[in-house]
């Protein structure tokens, strides 16, 4: 039995997998198959397409779009879709706003914005990073100054995945000067549409954009959009944080990797022979094949098991730490296999199917340079693991 699963949940897998067999639209297929990133209107789609089946936010409660599914679940569900090569639900509306709205959220909220979320009729980002704030996320200067019912909002926040798409941010911003940083901040929810917030892209080393600059300038948020109480959104920020971490290890997309540059090694050809067949590459694939094992049995373990992440908190460090080097050593394998041919110039909005099957090779090499950045650097990560494990 694969991974000592229950019946119910092999039970579950089959029908996933049938699901994602019938409904996934080819072309969205062909252009992740091929490496390339999600655009906006495939995430949409396929969303209201898992919607529809209630797994777009598989462990909400189905009064709120969701279908109230449990962790063993949710986590054969996310992997699947990863395997498969389809769009994960928008990570801002499913695994980080809407968990908090749900712990924090007044019944107005819930009610306004998780079917908006789970639906993806409202697109998120998240508004957490600064310039010059690094790592230190509660060093924030993002002010927020109270007038009547309104907050009149003022600075910038940096690395801002997808704000060019959203329809609205969820932001922490400073509300009062408190001697511990952490107090005094507040979480805001901020239409992007707002006279004085403005976007401006960054362009990443893999020649796209996905991130940005926001920038607040007297932009004016109604009180009603605060979540939790005034000056305690770093309660909900760690809480966002937690819910985020369900899914950092990424062990479906390594096993998509790991598939994708089998595939292209059995597509290239030395002479008469498969560069597959080379025993030196066999015993490389061999070996990540089994460090993804690996890290599938710990992820299932850290999961399926609350006490171990309590007796040990730098568990979630491993998964990250390793998940993201993982993931760096498969695409640095497939640029490896890919050759020049890796380097060609492709349209990322173009029609995948009419594209070279390695067109996307060197962007997705770079993309994911940034794994052992963003979530958390590899630097912090192995600090936190020597204070939690090594005292």
């Amino acid at each position: 039995m694969d991974l000592q699963l229950s019946p119910d949940a092999l039970a579950f897998r089959d029908e996933v997998r049938a699901f994602i067999a019938e409904r996934l639209p080819a072309d969205i297929r062909a252009r992740l198959r091929r490496g390339h990133a999600a655009r906006k209107q495939d995430t949409v789609a396929w969303q209201r397409i898992l919607h529809e089946r209630g797994w777009a936010a598989p462990h909400w409660p189905a009064e709120y779009g969701g279908a109230g599914l449990g962790t063993t679940e949710r986590l054969v569900l996310f992997e699947e879709l990863q395997r498969a090569g389809a769009p994960l639900p928008l990570p801002f509306n499913i695994a980080m706003l809407g968990p908090v709205l749900l712990r924090f959220g007044t019944e107005a909220q819930k009610r306004f914005f998780l079917p908006q979320l789970a639906r993806l009729d409202l697109w998120f980002c998240q508004g957490f990073s600064e310039p010059d704030a690094g790592s230190d996320l509660a060093s924030l200067r993002t002010r927020a100054v109270r007038d009547g019912d309104h907050y009149v909002v003022d600075g910038q926040k940096i690395w801002t995945t997808s704000a060019h798409h959203a329809d609205w941010i969820f932001a922490l911003v400073r509300t009062e000067q408190t001697a511990r940083k952490q107090d005094g901040i507040s979480f805001l929810l901020i239409d992007m549409k707002t006279p004085g917030v403005s976007v401006r892209p960054i362009v990443s080393i893999d020649g796209q954009h996905h991130l940005n600059e926001v920038f607040f300038d007297s932009a004016r948020v109604p009180v009603a959009n605060l979540v939790g109480e005034e000056g305690r959104g770093w309660d909900c920020a760690k809480y966002l944080l937690a819910s985020e971490r369900t899914n950092i290890a990424n062990v479906g997309l390594c096993w998509e990797r790991l598939d994708a540059a089998r595939e292209l090694a059995a597509d290239i050809r030395q002479g008469d022979t498969r560069l597959l067949d080379d025993p030196k590459l066999g015993a490389e694939l061999a070996e990540l094949g089994a460090e993804i094992r690996a890290l599938e049995l710990t992820n299932w373990r850290f999961l399926l098991d609350p006490e171990i992440g309590r007796k040990n908190p730098g568990f979630a460090s491993v998964l990250k730490l390793k998940g993201s080097e993982l993931m760096q050593a498969l695409t640095t394998l497939i640029a490896r296999l890919a050759g020049p041919a890796g380097l060609e110039r492709h349209d990322a909005e173009g029609d995948a199917a009419q594209q070279h099957p390695l067109a996307a090779t060197a962007p997705r090499y770079f993309f994911y340079r940034a794994t052992t950045i963003y979530g958390g650097s590899s630097e912090v990560q192995k600090d936190i693991l020597a204070k939690t494990l090594l005292g």
